[in-house]
């Protein structure tokens, strides 16, 4: 791909969501180094276009809050662990990060000074000036929320332009699941009402109204492609975009 300059860019700030699961590779559980290490690797290169990056990460490959809550554990306790292992997660992508020489700093919303900053908003936000990569992690602090919500929560905060849904084994929003569909069919954009109102799993309800409500758009494009990241962010690849 062809060197892009920073002025080349739609979007000066931005937040990427991933799941945890993205993580995983072809394990069934934790995390697979080489593919935290290929993610990392994306996300510099979409640093080295001067573009400031938020990142939050969901937990789902070590704790899902909501599969715990389902086999008979207590819902705010499985949601508290679910956010542990968001933690986790945004350590592994530092280090990652920081191998590269990308200066990053994990910022949590549940207080554990040994190993991450609280959040502070206007602290980060002065991270995100300095180019420094933020990682939000603890979800919002609060049970019941998901990391969806945090990522929308968090992106309007810092101002970002537009929350980066990164998909594994999709390439953007279908009206069914086109791995079990072959007629499934991709939109180029869609309203944040129809992604409510048809239910198309893009993010969960509260996040949606959330970006909706402050008019923030969802780009959702696979993390499989190489390059896909950047490539979106120069005008290029294949997404779908979410606005109002």
């Amino acid at each position: 791909m062809a060197e892009t300059n920073p002025q080349d860019t739609k979007y000066r700030r931005v937040m990427l969501k991933i799941s945890g699961e993205a993580l995983m590779g072809d394990q069934g559980y934790g995390l697979h180094p080489p593919t935290v290490q290929r993610v990392a690797e994306e996300v510099k290169r979409v640093h080295e276009l001067g573009v400031e990056i938020c990142m939050v990460i969901g937990g789902g490959n070590v704790f899902r809050g909501l599969a715990g809550s389902a086999q008979g554990m207590e819902r705010t306790t499985a949601d508290y662990m679910g956010m542990l292992a968001t933690v986790m997660n945004a350590l592994a992508m530092q280090s990652a990060l920081e191998g590269l020489g990308v200066f990053t700093r994990v910022i949590s919303a549940i207080r554990m000074d040994e190993v991450a900053e609280p959040y502070i908003r206007r602290r980060a936000v002065r991270h995100l000036e300095k180019k420094r990569v933020c990682i939000f992690a603890g979800g919002t602090g609060n049970p019941y929320f998901t990391t969806d919500t945090a990522a929308a929560l968090r992106a309007n905060e810092m101002a970002c332009e537009a929350i980066f849904m990164g998909k594994n084994g999709t390439d953007g929003v279908y009206d069914s699941d086109p791995r079990t569909n072959a007629d499934a069919k991709r939109y180029d954009e869609v309203t944040f009402d129809e992604v409510l109102s048809k239910n198309l799993k893009v993010m969960d309800a509260s996040a949606i109204a959330l970006a909706r409500d402050n008019n923030l758009p969802i780009i959702v494009f696979s993390l499989d492609e190489p390059g896909g990241f950047r490539g979106i962010l120069a005008g290029q690849g294949t997404y779908t975009r979410v606005r109002g």
